[in-house]
């Protein structure tokens, strides 16, 4: 399956399967399947379902909000649920979804650890950032001529930067082309590479850009953004804001199903 150009793997959980051994060799585009990561679809018993992501490099995500949408559209398609919005528990909390088809929407986890205008030293230059937790952590850094930045160079050094260690950070470099719309492109952690879209990343590129758009803001319902992927398609992201906290975050964009088969082990 594809979400906004961000390619997965869809399995049902089985007994006894090493999925951080077994991706690698599933998400290589060469010797396997090829995709940026895994989406397992398991039993829970605080949600619906239970939803893994585990990325191209064998390590496990907190959350991916287009690897969310693309679970929520298998779900709707091979399990036939018969609520029309489903909860999905993941290890950033109970996210919720609904689909119709190939388009689905997902109220993810409420964003934290919000901050603006860190400053850090870049190849001997310094550079101010924004940072912001949408269930995976997300740098974000606002640039002119975004075609032009050199994505995987700058966005690894930043990934693997002192500031946020133990975990590591994506990275999202981010053009404000007007206040309902930015453009961003995205260095992944775990894919190790720029994807042609990130969800997450989208949510923390809308929040903080509207933010940055929008100063003074401090209570705001069904506030919106819109972003443009690397892959050119545009997510819809809405949110509430209470008291400068961001609240009930939609994210809305294609669940694409590509292909069915069998892999062998």
């Amino acid at each position: 399956m594809a979400g906004a150009g961000n390619d997965f793997l869809v399995l049902d959980a089985k007994k006894g399967v090493d999925y951080k051994k077994l991706a690698p060799k599933m998400c290589d585009r060469t010797n396997g399947v090829g995709a940026d990561g895994l989406i397992i679809v398991d039993k829970s018993v605080k949600a619906d379902y239970r939803m893994r992501i585990i990325n191209a490099d064998g390590s496990e995500a907190e959350m991916c909000g287009n690897g969310a949408r693309c679970f929520t559209a298998y779900v709707k398609r091979a399990k036939k649920p018969s609520k029309r919005r489903i909860s999905i528990d993941t290890l950033a909390g109970i996210i919720l979804g609904e689909a119709t088809g190939e388009i689905a929407n997902c109220r993810l986890s409420d964003p934290t650890d919000y901050g603006s205008n860190i400053e850090l030293m870049i190849s001997g230059r310094k550079i101010h950032v924004d940072y912001i937790d949408t269930g995976v952590p997300h740098t974000i850094i606002f640039v002119r001529d975004l075609e032009e930045i050199d994505v995987k160079t700058i966005g690894e050094i930043v990934r693997y930067h002192k500031t946020f260690k133990p975990r590591g950070t994506n990275v999202n470099f981010v053009e404000l082309i007007d206040d309902k719309l930015v453009a961003a492109r995205t260095y992944e952690r775990g894919v190790e590479d720029e994807t042609k879209a990130c969800g997450t990343g989208s949510v923390a590129a809308a929040i903080v850009g509207y933010l940055k758009t929008h100063p003074n803001i401090k209570n705001k319902k069904g506030a919106k953004m819109k972003v443009r992927t690397q892959g050119g398609e545009i997510l819809h992201v809405t949110f509430d804001i209470h008291n400068k906290s961001i609240t009930n975050v939609w994210l809305k964009g294609s669940a694409k199903f590509i292909a069915k088969g069998e892999y062998y082990v």
